[in-house]
């Protein structure tokens, strides 16, 4: 499973999801969906503006997590 890891990334930096809507070019519904992981893409245009943001790499951001075959069912 591919998560995002900005609720980590924000608290590190002392960032809302309002301070981030007024210091970037993304939109807060679109910063909301994200931070709760519940996008199902993500483009590069974005994944640069979050790098930006956060003075961070995209590896930062995006997570990968072994699938738990429990909760296949």
């Amino acid at each position: 499973m591919i998560k995002l890891n900005l609720p980590v990334l924000f608290a590190e930096k002392g960032i809302r999801v309002a301070d981030a809507d007024r210091m970037s070019k993304l939109g807060r519904s679109t910063l909301y969906r994200m931070y709760n992981n519940e996008v199902t893409r993500i483009d590069f245009e974005t994944l640069n503006e979050l790098c930006k943001l956060l003075d961070c790499k995209p590896g930062d951001i995006i997570l990968y997590e072994e699938d738990d075959p429990s909760e296949d069912n």
